[in-house]
Order: C-alpha cells, then sequence, then structure tokens
C-alpha cells in the first residue's frame, strides 16, 4: 500500500552533538504524523465522452463515503477496450472535463494519461502516480461490473497492490462479487475492498445515450452541466454519427464509464 511507514535502524549510541535524524524515536514520532497526513486521493478513469451528471456524483460519492482528500478524473487516450473506437479527441475531453468541476477544490482532472499517450493501462498510470509522490494513498474508483473484468486487465494483482479498489454500487442492486478477486489479492486485501464499497443513488446516464442524443436532434439538458452542454454544441460534436446498439457497447459501469484495464 502507498503510504508512509515506520522504519527503524540500528543507530549508534546518541549523544548530545549527535544530529537528530540519528534519534529512532524521534525518527517515528515523524514517521507516524506523515501516516497521519497521507493524502487519500481517489482516481477515477474512464474516456467520459461526454462527462455526465452520473459520473460527477460517484465521484462525490466515493470522496464523501470513503473520506477522499480528493477525486482526479483520469481521462484516457486510448481505452484498452476501446481501441478500435473512434473517440473525441482527448484534449477535447479535457475540456468538458475541466468545465464540468470547475470551482470544485476536490475535483481535479489529471493529464496524466493524455501526456503519456498511447493505449492508457490502469497499471502503468498507478505505478507513475506511486512513483511520483509516495505520500499519497492511492484509491481506484470502479463500478461493480467492471470489478469483475478486472483479472482481464493488465497486471492486476499489481493494480490491487497499488490501490485499494472503491466498487461503486447502485442503490438496490445486488453486492459486488469480490469473491472473483480471489487468486488476484489476498482475502485480507478483498476484506479491505469491500469496506471501501461505495452506494450511489439509481442514476440512469451513459455516454453513449447522450452522444445519440446529440446526433438524433434530441436535449441533453440536465444530463450533463450546462458548460458542457454548450461546449459539445460549439464544437459541432456527435452530431454526425449514430451507434449501433451491441452487447459489447452496453456492457457499462454505474454510469456509463465501462472498464480500463
Amino acid at each position: 500500500m502507498i503510504g508512509a511507514s515506520v522504519f527503524w535502524h540500528v543507530a549508534q549510541p546518541v549523544t548530545a552533538t549527535a544530529h537528530p535524524e540519528g534519534n529512532p524515536a524521534r525518527r517515528a514520532k515523524e514517521d507516524a504524523l506523515r501516516i497521519v497526513s497521507t493524502m487519500r486521493l481517489g482516481l477515477f478513469g474512464g474516456t467520459f465522452d461526454p462527462v455526465h451528471y452520473g459520473h460527477l456524483l460517484l465521484a462525490e460519492c466515493a470522496r464523501e463515503q470513503c473520506q477522499l482528500d480528493e477525486v482526479w478524473f483520469v481521462p484516457a487516450a486510448v481505452a484498452p477496450h476501446k481501441q478500435d473506437t473512434p473517440l473525441t479527441a482527448v484534449a477535447q475531453r479535457i475540456e468538458m472535463l475541466e468545465l464540468a468541476v470547475g470551482g470544485q477544490a476536490s475535483l481535479r482532472v489529471s493529464r496524466i494519461e493524455a501526456d503519456r499517450g498511447g493505449v492508457s493501462f490502469t497499471v502503468d498510470t498507478l505505478e507513475q502516480l506511486a512513483a511520483e509522490d509516495q505520500g499519497r494513498r492511492l484509491f481506484l474508483i470502479i463500478g461493480a461490473d467492471t470489478l469483475e473484468d478486472l483479472v482481464n486487465w493488465r497486471e492486476p494483482q499489481r493494480v490491487c497492490e497499488l490501490a485499494t479498489l472503491v466498487v461503486a454500487r447502485r442503490a438496490g442492486r445486488p453486492e459486488p462479487n469480490f469473491a472473483c478477486l480471489t487468486g488476484v489479492a489476498s482475502p485480507e486485501r478483498i476484506a479491505e475492498f469491500r469496506r471501501h464499497e461505495v452506494e450511489m443513488p439509481e442514476i440512469a446516464l451513459a455516454s453513449r445515450e447522450l452522444r445519440q442524443r446529440v446526433a438524433t436532434g434530441r436535449s441533453i439538458r440536465f444530463r450533463t452541466p450546462r458548460a458542457v452542454e454548450e461546449y459539445i454544441r460549439a464544437a459541432g460534436l456527435y452530431r454526425d454519427t449514430v451507434e449501433p446498439v451491441t452487447a459489447r457497447a452496453e456492457k457499462r459501469g454505474p454510469c456509463g464509464g465501462g472498464s480500463k484495464g
């Protein structure tokens, strides 16, 4: 688990002139303070094409119920399960996200995967964030159906080591199937994931639905923030393509985010 820890070492007897860093008791106290102040960072990945109120509600439910300091939306450059699917340019998806979270200090948009480019694998993002700041404790926000697909991601064991899974379940829906992680994570780790399960209200929104509505000239009012709606209109996004319904397209998380390996 990413975070500070207490390191003891064999030291020479402390004298009046010894440097404070040579005092194990003082170092232990300082490390304990670092543990208390560890940043609890939630990560919410996806394509967000476009972002909608379901995404925002899930982020806020996770932030509140798991006592996260911040939640970062992490738009994929290219999602592993959508490599053959045309996506809106990642720069435009980022701009829509920034409009959606504007003014919310605890919600941010990360460019880490956009800047890295190529196919965006979650394990690579977690490794990079962990290396950049070991004072963060990482929480990965996913949907209940994505949980069952996680064993097919790149290095699922490492994903479970680097981040605490925060699994979202819609109110009234069955409990997430944490048993699917057997063999990927230890029983103790799975129990920790269960303690971080998040419940969110039923909200039937999906990015694919918004794209279809725009393409067929229907309103997306009150499905996404007004600033995002206006951006879509001004940029002429989603006007030309009506997507066919497929079994793969219909498999999605609690707010249409889909899976991301």
